[in-house]
């Protein structure tokens, strides 16, 4: 019985061979680099017509040759683990596609080296414009594309070299501390301080959280325990062992709380339920965050919901005017209380 020897795989070297040209030549065409090779647009032409022929399997950059512009456009967000980034991905995808556009996403865990690995491949893609969302250093990455002539604009968080659309943090959490104040007055017959937990002191977000923070406790005249702020980042265990550090230290968390995400949220309701030190049906919540769940917890929690349709909408306006300038557009938030 016979036996059927499967075609032989068409390899660069056949195409080099078919094309009259080297084999280093046609991986830059296939790999979407034969201008930086100064290699003829006939001849990449060529080789993708003998490639087609052959029925090469083409990548993606190769496919792209035909276009002055590739229709691709790339977001980096930092994690899908609450609603608001899965809320960004899911609209962006859907807005990129009512505009013929074609979204690649990635998520880079707040990893700067991630980050640029990630431009860097988005690059190789031949990305028309990239939006790096809640990026740690967002200079580096708008400095990268830029000198492969691609634009960049920041959402989440603001960088300094290319347009920004951010939430109006300061505002919002302004208003939250206010609301989460007049809370703690009602149902613990009393007017005190709130503790501020999560986020990175470092970006510009949570800064100015902390300056909503402070200008909502003055409005009401009360005084601000520094030892109260506790910016220890956005992971659940980092909540935790932010507050038992406090009490390690002799002190205890006041029953009203700024809570600066839905992550940490999770991390102080392990804590408050792992230790006991305070009864979690009677603290005072309020989360500059977002996720319809909360409200099982009950506790009245007063929520900040960021504006995400607005924000991409703006991202979109952006793209479509062509605007360049470094400029910072501030969304307003909505609040809700549960």
């Amino acid at each position: 019985m016979s036996s059927l020897k499967p075609a032989k795989r068409t390899t660069i070297y056949d195409l080099a061979d078919l094309a009259g040209t080297s084999a280093s030549a046609v991986s830059a065409v296939l790999n979407g680099n034969w201008k930086k090779r100064r290699i003829s647009s006939q001849l990449a032409e060529k080789i993708m017509r003998i490639a087609d022929e052959q029925g090469y399997a083409l990548n993606m950059q190769a496919s792209l040759l035909r276009r002055d512009k590739s229709h691709i456009i790339g977001m980096i967000v930092p994690k899908y683990d609450n609603r608001y980034f899965g809320s960004i991905v899911e609209l962006f995808e859907e807005m990129a596609r009512a505009r013929g556009l074609f979204p690649i996403i990635t998520c880079t865990r707040r990893d700067p080296e991630l980050e640029l690995e990630a431009a860097r491949t988005m690059l190789s893609y031949q990305v028309d414009c990239l939006i790096a969302t809640g990026a740690t250093d967002p200079d580096r990455i708008t400095e990268l594309c830029a000198a492969s002539g691609v634009r960049t604009l920041n959402l989440d968080l603001p960088g300094s070299l290319a347009p920004s659309v951010i939430t109006d943090n300061f505002a919002g959490a302004r208003e939250l501390t206010r609301r989460v104040l007049v809370n703690c007055e009602r149902r613990l017959g009393r007017r005190q301080s709130l503790l501020f937990i999560g986020g990175r002191g470092s970006d510009h977000n949570t800064a100015e959280r902390i300056r909503g923070f402070r200008e909502a406790h003055a409005d009401f005249g009360v005084a601000i325990d520094e030892a109260h702020i506790l910016p220890c980042g956005y992971a659940p265990e980092k909540a935790e062992k932010a507050l038992d550090k406090l009490i390690a230290s002799g002190g205890l968390p006041p029953q009203g709380m700024f809570v600066n995400s839905t992550i940490s949220l999770e991390g102080v309701m392990r804590w408050v339920r792992r230790t006991g030190h305070l009864d979690d049906r009677s603290i005072v919540l309020g989360c500059f965050d977002w996720d319809p769940f909360v409200a099982l917890l009950g506790n009245e929690i007063e929520m900040v919901k960021q504006d995400v349709p607005a924000m991409l909408s703006t991202v979109f306006e952006i793209i479509d005017s062509g605007a360049s300038t470094p400029a910072i557009t501030q969304v307003p938030p909505l609040l809700s209380g549960f």
